[in-house]
């Protein structure tokens, strides 16, 4: 039996972390569905995802290793997706998610079954989440927005427009990492 990683995308602003977070308590006890924690070169206490913090020299080693499926850089961080986790879940048949770069996606397909979940909200949003969150400049915000890439043709795509109550898009997560429409 075969699994399926399930690859998480947007922009920032879009409340991937909340709405992941939600559907995680949500699915806390379907075990035909994991959330695989991602290994990133940021301080645990920098905020954000619950991810397992190391050193850029103690990711490369473990990236040399082959400790991870599938890695990249973004924003000055490196990310990497550890290998032994997502091989476990999809050799035991489950859905295997992970927040994952658009960039990544290609090869994550050549490898692994896979499907992608894209979770976004209208560009009004998606600046007023980012310029509360007061890390960057109205410029800087500006250029995030501008910046969005395509998504990779021919790749299985559930959007998810997180324009609402969070309650109400992690039910659209939900529905969509168990397959379901709607």
């Amino acid at each position: 039996m075969s699994g399926v990683l399930v690859a998480v995308v947007g922009p920032s602003g879009a409340g991937k972390d909340t709405l992941m977070e939600a559907a995680r308590a949500a699915l806390a006890r379907d075990d035909r569905v994991t959330f695989l924690q991602r290994t990133v070169t940021r301080p645990a206490e920098a905020g954000g995802e619950d991810h397992r913090p190391l050193s850029r020299e103690a990711f490369l080693a473990e990236r040399d290793a082959g400790g991870f499926a599938l890695w990249w850089e973004a924003h000055g961080l490196l990310y990497g997706l550890p290998r032994a986790a997502l091989e476990a879940a999809l050799a035991s048949g489950r859905v295997a998610v992970a927040n994952l770069s658009r960039r990544v996606l290609p090869e994550a397909a050549a490898r692994h079954p896979l499907r992608v979940l894209e979770i976004t909200a209208p560009p009004a949003i998606l600046a007023a989440r980012l310029a509360a969150r007061g890390r960057e400049s109205a410029a800087d915000v500006a250029r995030r927005l501008s910046r969005r890439a395509p998504l990779p043709a021919g790749l299985p795509v559930k959007t998810v427009v997180n324009d609402g109550s969070v309650a109400a898009g992690a039910e659209q997560v939900v529905r969509a990492l168990r397959g379901r429409p709607g």
